[in-house]
């Protein structure tokens, strides 16, 4: 029997499966869902990437729209906050049901500053990006995670609970990331504001990954939806957001959902080590994608912005060691 508490999320899938059928069958959409079936595909594992990682499932369609069918990053982009808006809702929404464990003062400090960064930068940070610096932060972003995880990653996932610190700094940590993280990466992206919140807890806070994975999904649901009405209100998605996200979105809405329940059966750090392969991968496919409009200032560019991840992640690593030593004594 299904709780009550559970009702919220039914009611949202009943929502949104009644409004995806009208509009594919009442609007005459069939034969584009059937004929963008490539990307419900790929997003069967991204969406699963998406609830039980902090990785929006745009890091599975970016790559797979702009690197697999060569297709504008900026595109790339807009689907990304076109599917989390559904998919990683629906994560959030589960998430909230089974009352999850939040970084709660981190998180309400977060949202008002994605709400405030992610419309300024898609005003006036994201015009100035060209098509190949887009590819090359994503790359680079996700690549420096990987590399983290590969290296540390007995140590992350055996944090239990949170080094003890007070609210003013959830408060300043939690608003700086959603608003750095919006005015940058996630509206230049569509992803990667989860990813930041989530390295600020685990890296600074030793926050435990059933705290910081549900905190950094929601995080995202919120910021994709922003962008997602942003970009309706700037003139629409690039051309051919709607047709791959028809096709896709049916397929996340129950996707992510189910990571999030999945991985606290199999555990996160098989999930981890998996998907932290293929972020460095995805960065060396990137590099050999666009091997032609390499040059080797863009080249060098690429290598610096993986160190200075680096070298930000190795940052908060040290202090949240003084902080749980500060705490200890």
């Amino acid at each position: 029997m299904i709780r009550k508490r559970y009702y919220p999320f039914l009611a949202w899938l009943l929502l949104f499966y009644t409004g995806w059928g009208a509009l594919v069958f009442v609007g005459g959409h069939w034969e584009t869902v059937l004929s963008h079936w490539p990307m419900a595909a790929a997003m069967a594992v991204g969406s699963y990437v998406a609830g039980s990682t902090p990785m929006g499932g745009g890091t599975v369609g970016f790559p797979v729209l702009v690197l697999l069918m060569d297709l504008p990053a900026t595109l790339g982009r807009d689907f990304s906050f076109a599917i989390q808006a559904v998919g990683m809702t629906s994560a959030g929404i589960y998430i909230l049901c089974s009352k999850r464990e939040l970084e709660w003062p981190m998180l309400r400090a977060a949202l008002p500053g994605a709400l405030l960064g992610t419309p300024l930068g898609i005003l006036f940070v994201a015009p100035l990006a060209s098509d190949l610096f887009i590819k090359l932060l994503f790359a680079s972003t996700w690549c420096s995670f990987g590399l983290l995880h590969l290296r540390r990653i007995d140590e992350i996932t055996s944090y239990e609970g949170m080094t003890p610190h007070d609210v003013s700094f959830d408060h300043r940590v939690g608003f700086a990331v959603g608003f750095l993280g919006g005015l940058s990466v996630a509206s230049i992206t569509g992803v990667g504001i989860d990813m930041l919140i989530y390295m600020v807890l685990v890296l600074w806070c030793h926050a435990d990954l059933k705290i910081a994975i549900p905190t950094s999904v929601v995080l995202m649901a919120f910021t994709s939806l922003v962008g997602v009405l942003v970009k309706l209100m700037l003139g629409g998605l690039e051309v051919g957001t709607f047709e791959n996200w028809l096709a896709a979105a049916p397929v996340v809405a129950l996707g992510a959902p189910f990571g999030a329940l999945v991985v606290n059966r199999v555990g996160r750090r098989p999930t981890l080590l998996v998907v932290s392969a293929l972020c460095v991968l995805q960065f060396v496919w990137t590099l050999v994608h666009e091997r032609h409009s390499l040059d080797v200032w863009n080249l060098s560019a690429a290598l610096l912005g993986v160190l200075l991840f680096l070298l930000l992640f190795q940052d908060m690593y040290r202090h949240g060691h003084r902080l749980a030593r500060r705490s200890r004594s």
